[in-house]
């Protein structure tokens, strides 16, 4: 697992937006100082796809989406193919070793997205409001669940000037997990599913 994974439990997320944009692609900044310290982007992206993300099926589109340190070092990869109704999002880490996968469940009234390791065992539960942008985690224990992380508007300690447009979020996750636990990868490509999965199908 990448170092950036392993020392930091909070990232900003600020998305990239324009009005000819077709590419999803996003910054990570720390949360305190405001430091770039990761990107995302679609490489490789089709002219096919590229066509139809400007149109009424751009829920349905494939996405590969690369997270790369400052020094353009892979942290992980998140790709889907076509999606027509629950999607899938298979991550990789920074070697292209699969580590696990999204797979989106019906759930009225929140959204529910199971995370499954590469056996396709759930290990966590991923659950979204359809009113709100608060999306939490819980790892599923013998008593109940317990919520590790957080993807949302607010956080205390931010770097305020990061968040200047709606399209921005936080991610927290919960010093419990420990540094070495292969989920912060999954838990980092929440961001990108979230944004692609969620958001899309709400707007």
């Amino acid at each position: 697992m990448h170092p950036i994974l392993a020392n930091n439990d909070t990232f900003a997320v600020k998305e990239k937006v324009g009005i000819f944009k077709a590419a999803n692609s996003y910054d990570f900044f720390h949360p305190e100082s405001g430091e770039l310290i990761m990107q995302s982007t679609e490489e490789d992206l089709g002219i096919f796809t590229k066509i139809l993300r400007f149109t009424d099926f751009k829920t349905f589109t494939p996405f590969d989406v690369t997270v790369r340190d400052g020094a353009g070092r892979r942290v992980i990869r998140v790709s889907r193919g076509i999606s027509f109704l629950f999607s899938r999002v298979e991550v990789f880490d920074e070697n292209d070793i699969f580590v696990g996968a999204f797979q989106e469940r019906f759930s009225f009234p929140r959204k529910k997205i199971e995370v499954l390791d590469t056996d396709g065992n759930v290990v966590l539960i991923l659950r979204g409001s359809f009113l709100a942008w608060d999306f939490r985690f819980f790892r599923l224990t013998g008593g109940g669940e317990e919520e590790v992380a957080r993807i949302g508007k607010t956080w205390a300690g931010l770097a305020k000037e990061i968040f200047t447009t709606a399209d921005n979020y936080v991610l927290g996750m919960s010093p419990a997990l420990g540094s070495q636990n292969p989920l912060r990868m999954m838990i980092l490509a929440a961001v990108v599913c979230v944004d692609m999965v969620f958001k899309e199908h709400k707007s």
